[in-house]
């Protein structure tokens, strides 16, 4: 059986060169030299939100998304509302402000219990954490999406966090937080929703802003240096596309439309 499959060196070969670009940026950032990050104002509002939702007496509510952690596509979303959480369940025990997490997949439910958990301990306020907080509302989609509009208009939050993975629900979502006060951010890396968070929340966050979210928060070097050493493989990706589309350009121009790639 053959170890490599011949169509797939040139990914392999990407793959490769990202990881070392991550690995050198992570060796620099250890040696004092860490990469800028550009603002994100999304993310910079978060402590506003909160603030708000403190002077105004009411709670914070914090979704992670409606996708579970299984799916290449959609996990890591969930991981990027979960590291997003982390912050904001920090900064809610430090106020002292009511944490509400909605909780779609089963699976995740436990994780998100642990991370409000642990980010309530880390300030010495693991005693204020209540679990019952931490609400599994439905495995249904538009169940989910009920019963967190149900929750938005009981609790009538200050603040309502959204960053992960969104559907059909989101505007729906958006719409009953704006219609209770809330000021919201929302994000997620689903570009058929990206429109409906733009027009009906107060900050969005486009696309890969999540996945940089819980670096850009943390402020950790390692995880800004990581960030680094992925845009070296957007870089190399970009190059490519061009690359790819001009000679393409070149050789239909020259009568051959069809362009044969050396097979690696």
């Amino acid at each position: 059986m053959a170890i490599l499959i011949a169509n797939r060196i040139f990914g392999l070969v990407c793959l490769l060169a990202i990881m070392l670009a991550v690995a050198y940026f992570i060796r620099r950032a250890q040696g004092g030299k860490v990469p800028k990050v550009r603002r994100i104002p999304g993310i910079d509002a978060m402590d506003e939100a909160i603030g708000r939702a403190v002077e105004m007496g009411r709670s914070v509510i914090c979704s992670h998304g409606i996708a579970n952690l299984r799916d290449s596509t959609t996990g890591p979303q969930t991981i990027a509302g979960l590291s997003v959480l982390s912050y904001v369940a920090k900064k809610c025990a430090e106020v002292s402000v009511r944490l509400i997490v909605p909780v779609r997949m089963p699976e995740v439910w436990p994780i998100a219990v642990d991370v409000v958990e642990t980010a309530y301990k880390m300030v010495g306020k693991g005693d204020e954490f209540k679990e019952s907080d931490i609400v599994y509302l439905s495995s249904e989609q538009f169940g989910y999406s009920s019963n967190y509009m149900g929750l938005l208009m009981r609790e009538k939050p200050g603040a309502n966090i959204m960053v992960g993975a969104y559907w059909a629900e989101s505007m729906q979502l958006a719409e009953t937080g704006s219609r209770v006060g809330a000021m919201q951010i929302a994000g997620t890396a689903q570009t058929s929703q990206i429109p409906f968070f733009l027009v009906s929340t107060d900050y969005c966050l486009i696309g890969e802003e999540i996945y940089a979210a819980g670096a850009y928060l943390t402020n950790e070097a390692p995880l800004i240096a990581s960030l680094a050493g992925q845009d070296f493989g957007r870089i190399i990706a970009v190059i490519l596309g061009i690359l790819g589309a001009l000679l393409t350009t070149v050789m239909t121009a020259a009568g051959n439309p069809l362009l044969t790639v050396m097979s690696w």
